[in-house]
Parts: structure tokens; sequence; C-alpha cells
């Protein structure tokens, strides 16, 4: 017997001007219309249906591990690689789980439901990629997670590190991670991409390469990526991660170099929250603003989507897996709140995050998978500006979360109103 259908009643739609009812069945988006029915229905009251939010970029084996076994006094990015390699000495299989899948609840009552972590495999136990391997198979059936093999303290720096990233591709991480920026030498940061690329082409997986994290404007390995990319026609498959060192190269240089980019068809995450506390560090005024050039890149035609990176972790101890603002923070530092911009936000989240995760059949439309998400706002610029919990999360047809909506109420006169933070 298949599953019931579902109909979720009056929802608005980006670009629709007018509200829509949305036919779920059999995991699928069957239809778009009016006039349709289903076994059982919600009503979205006008509330905006997008589809399932994606972070294509957090670190799940460090989640909720701030301040353990001592804080990042300094708030640098240094100093947080430093904390986790204390915290990574206490790792178990246990441990790991029980954190990483707190934090994946998190994300999915935010309406995160396609996630990308990297998992830090510089480690010869590999207890981490363990963990994540079982909390992938778990969630399977409603959240897609991927894993990233991450040498978090660099290939070729670390003993044996070659030889821990071709066994954690062995054991199942899904996408092989870099961060040539961290090597000791320029030399070796080169061969940190060449390794990656040509551990990518042994095993058929995807790139996803820390790249020039980094204020120095001579850090400059994108410029690899970008030209072993083309060359290995590989386009998509191939993402740079924060790429911040972009934000501090000349103008001439970085013009040239976007194009590159574009050109080899590679993607491109920035992460706004911890970017915006981690670099700039060593500025006195006026102080960069820590992230790549994302409305250059956009505007070049590069695909760039947002993560959220940490999550009370050595390098950024606040967050709760909240894409929405994700979006707000990209929006504000990236300067993308002109009218063609600010939508650009919200496909960070979504579109372009699916594409860097090569998702299938995703979106709102007849066909996708029914993985979908209803907010109680009526636009993307509300989502972003409101950053409000949805209120029906919905994958593969099947409600998985809902959030009871808050009622504001303000006394100015004897009577009192209810304030909905929306234009009137």
């Amino acid at each position: 017997m298949g599953q019931k259908s579902t109909l979720i009643q009056n929802a608005r739609l980006p670009n629709h001007s007018e509200p829509v009812d949305i036919l779920l069945s059999d995991a699928r988006i069957q239809a778009i219309g009016r006039g349709l029915t289903a076994d059982t229905s919600i009503d979205a009251a006008g509330g905006l249906v997008l589809p399932a939010l994606v972070d294509p970029h957090i670190h799940l084996d460090a989640v909720l591990t701030e301040g353990e076994p001592e804080p990042n006094r300094s708030g640098t990015l240094i100093e947080g690689i430093e904390r986790w390699s204390q915290r990574k000495e206490r790792l178990s299989v246990e441990d790991v789980l029980s954190r990483a899948e707190e934090a994946v609840w998190w994300h999915v009552g935010h309406g995160v439901l396609k996630i990308r972590s990297h998992v830090d495999v510089s480690d010869p136990s590999l207890t981490a990629l363990k963990a994540l391997i079982q909390l992938r198979e778990k969630l399977k059936p409603w959240v897609t997670l991927e894993l990233v093999a991450f040498p978090q303290d660099s290939i070729f720096g670390f003993p044996h590190g070659p030889e821990l990233m071709e066994e954690a591709l062995v054991m199942g991480a899904d996408v092989v991670g870099g961060i040539p920026h961290y090597e000791w030498t320029r030399e070796d940061g080169i061969r940190d991409v060449e390794l990656a690329f040509h551990l990518a082409q042994k095993y058929h997986k995807a790139i996803d390469i820390h790249c020039d994290e980094t204020d120095d404007d001579q850090s400059r390995f994108l410029e690899t990526m970008a030209k072993l990319t083309w060359e290995h026609h590989l386009g998509s498959r191939v993402t740079a991660s924060h790429t911040t060192a972009l934000g501090s190269y000349n103008d001439a240089y970085a013009f040239k170099l976007i194009r590159y980019i574009a050109k080899a068809g590679m993607n491109i995450v920035a992460n706004p929250l911890d970017n915006i506390v981690l670099q700039g560090r060593f500025d006195t005024y006026p102080k960069r603003r820590g992230m790549t050039r994302v409305k250059e890149l956009i505007q070049a035609g590069v695909t760039v989507a947002a993560g959220h990176d940490s999550i009370m972790d050595p390098w950024y101890p606040l967050g709760e897996g909240n894409q929405l603002f994700v979006a707000s923070m990209l929006a504000h530092i990236g300067q993308l709140t002109g009218s063609t911009e600010l939508p650009w936000a919200i496909d960070s989240i979504t579109q372009a995050g699916a594409r860097v995760m090569g998702l299938a059949d995703y979106g709102v439309h007849a066909g996708a998978w029914a993985d979908v998400i209803v907010l109680p706002v009526p636009s993307p610029a509300d989502a972003i500006r409101l950053m409000p919990r949805p209120r029906w999360v919905i994958s593969r047809g099947r409600i998985i979360a809902e959030t009871i909506p808050q009622e504001t109420r303000v006394w100015l006169t004897d009577e009192p109103r209810t304030v909905t933070y929306l234009r009137p």
C-alpha cells in the first residue's frame, strides 16, 4: 500500500504572484496548480514553499565542542586548529555520533535536509569518519549526508597523510578534500591539490578543497584548482571552499582568475559566519570583510553556495544550523541587497547548494523529490529578513518537523495588537 498523498494548500512560490496548491505523493511532487485533491492536506496560509535547504559545508565531527578542553581565546583560525587538535585526542565513535546527530536535528528543524560535512582524516584511527558513516546510513531515508575526506592538519605535513586520504575514500568518504594553504611550503600546497585530483579520478569522487582560507594575497592555489578542473573536464564536480584570499588579491589578478574559474565550470562555497570572524584578525583598520568575492563570481556565472561551516566549535562559538541566517550574513557581508542581488542569497542555500552536491530532481516542480519546507512568510526577502523556522519540514512527502507559530502582542493602547513583522 503506497504512502498517502498530501496537498499543501495556499502556498506561495518565488516569482509566483498567486498562491498555488502542491500535490505530494509517492515521495515526489506530482502536480502544482489549483483544485487538486489528496488524502490529507495542510494549509500554508500564503506562506512560502521552498525546496529543502542545503548546507554544503559543515564540520559535523567538531560541532558542540567549543571550550573543550579549553576555549579559543584569540578567536583566530590557527588557534582554533590547535584547540581542535587537543579535542581530537578524546574522540570516540560514540562522542562524534552523539554531537553530530544533535546538530543534524538542529539543521532539520531549520529545514536543512541536504548536508555536506567535511570530516577530519588527519587521524590514524579515522574515528570521526567511522562515526559519520554510521550517521549517514541512519539518516539516509530522510536526510542526504555527504562526507568529505578533509586533511585538517595537511596531507604532506602529517604522518602518512596521503595514505590516510586514500584509506578514507576506500572506507566510504564521498568526496575528496584538501587544504593546500596549510601545507608547509607552496610546493607541497600544489602537491596537495594534485593528489586530490588524482584520488578523485582514481575513485570516481567529487572534489571539495578548503582553498586559500587566509588573508595572504600570495596564497594562490585556486588557480591550480581551476587549471586542473579545466584540463580534466571535471566542471561542477569540483568545489573550492572559502577562497577568502580572493578578497585580498589585486583587482587585475582577481578579474583574470574569476574568468578562469567560470571557464572551468567549478563551484565556490562561501562560509560567511566563520570567515567574517576568523579573517582580518591581523588587520588594524580598515578591516577586510574576510569573504570571497561573491558578487563578482556570481556575475561571472560561477555557482556560489553558502555553508554554515561551524556550530559551537573551536572556530565559531555560536550557531544553530540556521541556513537562513547564513543567507542573511551572505547578503550583508557581500552587499547583495540590490533588487537583482537579494535572490542570490536564497539561491546560495537552495539551488546553488544543490548544484554543489550534485543533487538530482531537486526543487519545487512536478517530478522533483517531495523535499520541501513551508515558511510562515510570503516571500524570499521576508525569509532572509526574519529568518523564521519552517512551519513544516517535509522529506520524501512526509512531515518530519514542525514549528508552532509564535505570537507577539503589543500594548500601546487599551487594546493589544498582534505584531507580525510583515509589511501591512
